[in-house]
């Protein structure tokens, strides 16, 4: 693996797992807040992190907003340091995803991260902090709900569930949401549209490895870098966002299985409508590749740009068996 010299465990404190009374410190590595509408806005997030037991605090530098619509790099490195030093926090959400999380890598101090572990959590931009993070410390990151995502309404007992679930414990099972959707739900007025889940097999299998991935447009940005995470046996988890299309997914794939050539699983979510993908068209993707038909391979996952999201740890093991519709994450089998 491309760790440190020491792991985290070695450097600092065990990681805590998530209690209610514990401190979230929001702050935002790719994005700002007025990107989604400013902080009013987006206040029923804060309301039911409240309503599940938890201080809410936010970072110095969250209202800062330049012409990208971020904020410095000194600034979002110095609000990600202080929330690891800072012992009265327990838990660092990400406000949202984004475009420049991997600008930070370079400058984050790891020595300092694995002598304070804590749970970080993000999805979709936020993929590139936490895979590095792994990379460089050992350290478990999870990839899950932003703070944003607090506020929706609809579906959100499934993804607040899943993702208590996965920060409380130390070994959970993944379930298959009811129903899911493709849909602007931050918007006020927006007619919602659901469909029943249904999680599917590309190809049959059961294999143990370390969990890795994300957003793959993202996690595709670490390739060459010293953050991209190489243990040796791992099963990927990808995603594509809004931005792009089928075509954009079929390239990037390719150029993941180029790099990472030996993969144990490949776990896919699913597409939002913006991508125009369908079945038949992902179908032939996967057709192109011979180690995919060598592997477990599921798709249309609770793990995507679309609503709800399930939790899963990266660096943590996960055991997939095709047969029994079965993804379970495992903490302590490392």
């Amino acid at each position: 693996m491309n760790l440190t010299s020491l792991s985290y465990k070695e450097k600092g404190d065990c990681m805590k797992k998530l209690e209610k009374g514990m401190h979230i410190r929001v702050l935002s590595p790719s994005s700002s807040i007025e990107r989604v509408g400013g902080f009013e806005a987006n206040r029923d997030a804060k309301e039911r992190l409240e309503q599940l037991g938890f201080k809410v605090s936010f970072s110095k530098h969250y209202f800062e907003n330049d012409i990208l619509g971020s904020a410095s790099i000194q600034s979002r490195v110095e609000d990600l340091h202080e929330a690891f030093l800072d012992p009265t926090v327990d838990v660092i959400l990400a406000t949202i995803g984004g475009f420049n999380s991997n600008e930070l890598l370079p400058y984050l101090d790891y020595e300092l991260i694995a002598k304070h572990p804590k749970i970080i959590c993000g999805y979709s931009d936020t993929t590139a902090i936490l895979n590095a993070i792994y990379a460089k410390t050992g350290m478990l990151t999870y990839m899950g709900p932003s703070y944003t995502s607090f506020k929706m309404k609809e579906l959100q007992e499934y993804q607040t569930e899943s993702w208590l679930k996965a920060l409380s414990h130390t070994h959970y099972e993944l379930t298959q949401s009811e129903k899911w959707g493709s849909n602007a739900w931050y918007l006020p007025d927006a007619t919602l549209t659901f469909q029943p889940t249904e999680w599917k097999v590309y190809t049959h299998g059961k294999v143990t490895a370390t969990a890795i991935g994300g957003n793959l447009s993202t996690f595709s940005l670490l390739r060459g870098t010293p953050y991209a995470p190489k243990p040796e046996e791992y099963a990927i988890f990808i995603e594509k966002s809004e931005d792009g299309d089928y075509f954009e997914f079929d390239r990037n794939l390719a150029a993941l299985l180029q790099a990472y050539t030996n993969p144990k699983a490949v776990l896919i979510g699913r597409f939002p409508k913006e991508c125009r993908m369908t079945e038949e068209l992902l179908l032939y993707i996967l057709d192109k590749y011979p180690v995919l038909k060598q592997i477990p391979v599921m798709y249309d996952l609770d793990f995507a740009h679309t609503q709800p999201l399930f939790t899963i740890t990266i660096g943590a093991k996960v055991t997939v068996d095709t047969e029994k519709m079965s993804i379970i994450i495992d903490e302590e089998g490392l």
